[in-house]
């Protein structure tokens, strides 16, 4: 594939998954060209002034593209990273959302890390931010869009001493591409070369050579753009997002011989290709008697699928009838595994009510795995409250046993709530002070869970070391959590 910067397609980030632009260059070839044309270094350095603007879909494809460090370079419909010397900022603009927030605040712990940034709405920036940009200026709210994908056009090419001729295939299909040829799929946006097995090395080598002399041509006038992507896909590797334009068959590319051969092969087996396969082995019988064919015809029977038995390794048959209870058969392809539902799980689903009939046997076992599907405000750290029968209990302990129904938190307590449950875990746990739990000190605490320093944290103290009461800490995300605790040397 040959990329320009600026024109990389979606599938060229999903390769890196979080992927960095920094400007500049270290490569000699590059400081000897910044030098002849006098031009100013600007490459990037950590304690330098630099802009990001941070764009992706998720944790699984997300980048950063350093800009130029000005007002101009903002966007509305982007969140940017900023940072000068000590000072980081993250400026979210008026149309994003809570997703992209986190997306720069991960590109930050990649860019800048064990740095807190300041948090910046649109319309709500100190100056200081400002300043680092040079002031304010205009910037635009629309978000970059690449070039609009087109009606897909097929041409076969040939190319002889740098001279391309090319003929258009109208109504095309699969079997408009031949072994033999080199072909051009010009979708506007995009421009693939497909190269068939059988076509010559030499033409093979020059593949990239008539991609850039089609865009040159722009033979539809369509005014494509010298910088778009261009694919050499090979017969037989084709991916996804070039057979979408075909109704593709895969079997046709395996198939042996010329075109010709090819098609009258079709031609004699009703339509159906005859693939160039390895003949299997037959196994070797090491038991030195001979199966008799009826044998081996009730082992082929006993073998073959059934789509109402549905077999999965590893599991004994008492699994198997647990794992039914849990599961909708219908919401899945027979073709598929069974897919067993969480024992303990998060939300009750529609369906949930409609399980299957069990037997006494089964209600047994799953009975004890079956808990109350309320939700919970905070991670659980401390054993629950045992919500036995009131006839088990003596009759004070049953009066101030909360029911199911009660510990569901109302949206207006949510804060008087949060507080008890930090004066709840000072109560639950040994305090002991910030120096004797860091990771650092001279006078270790012994005994004590290392994965959950911050637990043994007063109230008071816990809100003067993070900045934020326990609550609000322990709904952060985990990654986040981790982060901080490394930053305060507990983790």
């Amino acid at each position: 594939v040959r990329l320009y910067e600026g024109s990389e397609p979606i599938q060229f980030f999903a390769i890196f998954q979080s992927f960095i632009m920094f400007k500049g260059g270290l490569s000699k070839g590059y400081k000897n060209y910044v030098a002849a044309k006098e031009l100013p270094d600007d490459t990037y350095t950590d304690d330098a002034l630099a802009l990001f603007r941070v764009q992706g879909s998720g944790p699984e494809n997300m980048q950063a593209i350093q800009v130029e460090p000005v007002a101009s370079s903002l966007n509305s419909s982007y969140c940017y990273i900023l940072h000068g010397g000590p000072s980081a900022f993250i400026w979210c603009g008026s149309i994003t959302n809570s997703e992209a927030q986190e997306l720069a605040e991960r590109q930050l712990d990649l860019i800048k890390p064990n740095v807190q940034p300041k948090l910046l709405k649109e319309g709500a920036e100190y100056d200081q931010f400002w300043e680092l940009l040079g002031g304010k200026s205009e910037y635009p709210s629309q978000k970059i869009a690449r070039e609009a994908e087109g009606d897909p056009h097929l041409f076969s090419c040939a190319f002889a001493k740098g001279d391309l001729k090319v003929k258009e295939i109208y109504n095309f299909n699969q079997d408009d591409l031949m072994t033999e040829d080199v072909f051009v799929l010009d979708c506007h946006s995009d421009i693939y070369l497909w190269v068939g097995k059988q076509v010559d090395s030499k033409n093979k080598m020059n593949a990239l050579s008539i991609g850039e002399k089609f865009l040159e041509h722009d033979f539809l006038h369509k005014k494509l753009s010298p910088e778009a992507p261009i694919y050499i896909v090979m017969e037989g590797s084709e991916p996804s997002f070039f057979t979408r334009f075909f109704t593709w068959d895969a079997t046709k590319s395996a198939m042996h011989g010329n075109s010709f051969q090819r098609k009258l092969s079709i031609l004699k087996n009703g339509a159906t290709p005859v693939l160039d396969k390895p003949k299997r082995r037959s196994p070797a019988s090491y038991s030195g008697r001979s199966t008799s064919a009826a044998e081996k015809s009730q082992r082929s029977r006993s073998m073959s699928f059934s789509p109402d038995r549905v077999r999965v390794r590893g599991r004994s048959p008492a699994f198997n009838a647990l794992a039914a209870n849990f599961e909708n058969p219908n919401s899945r392809n027979l073709s598929t595994p069974p897919m067993v539902r969480k024992i303990y799980p998060k939300s009750v689903t529609p369906d949930s009510g409609t399980l299957n009939p069990k037997s006494a046997a089964i209600s047994a076992i799953s009975s004890t795995f079956e808990k109350s599907a309320s939700p919970t405000l905070f991670p659980p750290r401390f054993p629950k409250v045992n919500n036995s029968p009131e006839v088990n209990k003596p009759k004070s302990e049953a009066l101030s046993s909360p029911s199911p129904v009660e510990l569901k938190p109302k949206p207006e307590a949510i804060q008087e709530d949060a507080k008890e449950n930090d004066l709840e875990d000072d109560r639950g746990l040994t305090i002991h002070p910030y120096e004797r739990l860091k990771t650092t000190s001279t006078d270790p605490i012994p005994d004590i869970d290392v994965t959950k320093r911050e637990t043994y944290l007063s109230s008071e103290e816990f809100k003067q070391t993070f900045g934020m009461a326990k609550s609000t800490f322990y709904q952060l995300p985990k990654w986040r959590q981790n982060k901080l605790k490394m930053s305060l040397q507990l983790f």
